[in-house]
């Protein structure tokens, strides 16, 4: 295994452990659905695999677009000679374009989805922190509507590293970086849903999902910085 698989493999798992430990909308409904509705550790487990995949998938297919780039960045002659220079500058150049990004969305406090639980019900809403939603602006949060939220809530950091493995023409890299980071995603969200179920809530992570983007940002900057100037 290469320093840069290495380098490419922590960077997907750390990003997939902060998208997801830090966005309680990734583990606090199901927390509270299995213990109002009384379901079984079996069926929460499932769920919670069931909407891993989804969000897993949504976010693979945007990386995918980026192998795609990538690979016809591969073919434009110029490029053919330095394409790993390229590929590193290319994600150092994202990493702090999403950095920035995130501090901005921090700071400017953009709507984020939320959940409430009433009784044995729990509602999702997007609303900005401090801002008080209607009860009428509340969607039911059932199964479904967990799995369509998590398939239409991808992890936007992946998509440089399949670029980057893209232009490469990595296969291996590819395949590495897709299965690590489906793998990491799923065991931190049940990780998370059993922290919660078995009352454990030293874990408080509401206060960092203001920062997602922004932490998500500056790894990806890191990565990119050490592909470019320290060779991994």
């Amino acid at each position: 295994m290469t320093a840069t698989l290495w380098a490419l493999t922590i960077t997907a798992i750390m990003i997939s452990f902060v998208h997801t430990a830090t966005g309680p909308d990734h583990y606090l409904p199901f927390i509270a659905l299995a213990r109002s509705r009384k379901w079984s550790r079996a069926y929460t487990v499932f769920l919670v695999v069931v909407c891993g995949l989804g969000h897993v998938m949504s976010s693979v297919l945007l990386g995918l677009a980026g192998v795609f780039l990538g690979w016809q960045l591969d073919k434009i002659e110029l490029f053919q000679g330095f394409r790993g220079n390229t590929a590193g500058w290319a994600l150092l150049v994202f990493g702090v374009i999403y950095l920035l990004y995130g501090l901005r969305q921090a700071y400017l406090n953009r709507p984020h989805k939320h959940f409430d639980v009433m009784g044995e019900d729990v509602y999702v809403y997007e609303h900005r922190h401090g801002e008080i939603v209607m009860p009428e602006n509340r969607v039911k949060a059932t199964p479904w509507v967990l799995f369509a939220i998590f398939v239409m809530g991808p992890s936007e950091p992946l998509i440089p590293l399949l670029f980057y493995s893209g232009a490469r023409r990595s296969v291996t890299e590819i395949i590495v970086l897709i299965s690590v980071f489906t793998i990491s995603t799923v065991l931190t969200m049940l990780g998370m849903v059993m922290i919660g179920l078995y009352g454990i809530n030293s874990l408080n992570t509401a206060r960092l999902e203001r920062y997602m983007h922004a932490i998500g940002g500056a790894v990806v900057t890191l990565c990119g910085a050490g592909m470019t100037f320290l060779g991994w």
